[in-house]
């Protein structure tokens, strides 16, 4: 059978397709996917209501993965290796790229968006964007890094001390990783603030000490807005003390702005920091912590879907059950022992 792949062009369609078999050139990998994990970007994606800066149609989706190497052009991997890929590509050479700032190169390119992404049977990837997996970090914990890269990168510019009292406002996946991340900075409180209460016993085992529908304005030093909505976004601005620090991880639809009380901005003497995607160092930290066994993102997996059950993938992630808890969505495929 030829090598399957999911395609969309934007059309709010998700299909498989047949594509020829993948050839690794030099310096590059062909992985075999094992899991890969579907979030909103994902139906933005499929729907074509992304920036259409950030995506190139027609595409295959799948930008939160892992696999095993199944051939290797580069002599520091070899078949058989279990790996996670970065899915930014950056050119290595403009003044960010110099800088470290590689979420933001000069040259915008990445796996899923204006590459061919992971939800296929197989991929080619540049081997310099990979890093081998310990044996004891399990597929699901693997396919959370590329979200847990994201959260990674904003904190660790918004972090600035232990102790601190924080609110992380959404409680979806990038929000309960925040809540999970938050505790490498030992904080003394953090609170999850959603509108599912049946999301709490997930907010609980990520380290969060209570989930809220709606939380005080002015209580928290550290305010981690992750739903990306206009009200989210309203909420997060109102809900640090004085000195405090709101950090922007949600990502709206494209176009989607929000009235903004700078009187309160100024007054309140708030930092508000906007974060995008990741950098080659916050994903090697987040792989670092994996091999380590001090990050285990993996518990956040509650529905599993074969790569024959897409449709019912995406209606997961479209429509969730009222009642029930929902963290990542992951679609499983056959890359291999899922170690």
């Amino acid at each position: 059978m030829s090598p399957r792949a999911l395609v969309t062009r934007g059309d709010g369609v998700l299909s498989t397709e047949e594509r020829g078999a993948l050839c690794a050139g030099p310096g590059e990998l062909v992985v075999a996917p094992q899991v890969v994990g579907l979030c909103g970007t994902d139906l933005e994606l499929v729907d074509g209501t992304i920036d259409p800066a950030y995506v190139n149609y027609p595409l295959v989706i799948g930008h939160e993965w892992t696999g095993v190497v199944t051939e290797s052009r580069d002599d520091s991997f070899r078949p058989g290796d279990r790996v996670v890929v970065e899915g930014i590509v950056p050119c290595g050479r403009c003044a960010r790229c110099v800088a470290g700032a590689t979420n933001i190169c000069d040259t915008y390119a990445e796996l899923g968006f204006t590459f061919d992404g992971a939800a296929a049977d197989e991929v080619v990837v540049r081997a310099a964007r990979a890093h081998v997996l310990s044996p004891q970090v399990t597929a699901d914990d693997a396919a959370l890094v590329e979200p847990a890269s994201v959260v990674y990168h904003g904190l660790s510019r918004a972090v600035e001390r232990p102790g601190l009292e924080c609110l992380v406002v959404g409680d979806g996946t990038i929000g309960l990783l925040a809540a999970l991340l938050l505790s490498l900075w030992s904080p003394s409180r953090v609170v999850v603030a959603g509108r599912r209460p049946e999301q709490e016993a997930l907010a609980r085992s990520v380290g969060a000490h209570e989930l809220v529908e709606a939380a005080a304005d002015g209580s928290f030093d550290l305010v981690v807005e992750a739903a990306g909505t206009p009200d989210s976004v309203a909420g997060a601005l109102r809900a640090p003390r004085r000195g405090g620090t709101v950090l922007l991880l949600g990502l709206p639809p494209h176009g989607t702005t929000t009235p903004v009380p700078v009187d309160d901005l100024v007054n309140g003497d708030l930092l508000v920091r906007a974060s995008f995607a990741y950098t080659s160092s916050a994903w090697s930290r987040v792989v670092s912590l994996l091999n380590a066994g001090r990050l285990s993102p993996g518990r956040l997996v509650t529905h599993r879907f074969g790569f024959e059950d897409h449709r019912d993938a995406i209606a997961s992630l479209r429509t969730p059950r009222p009642g029930e808890a929902r963290g990542k969505v992951v679609l499983e495929l056959p890359g291999g022992p899922r170690a």
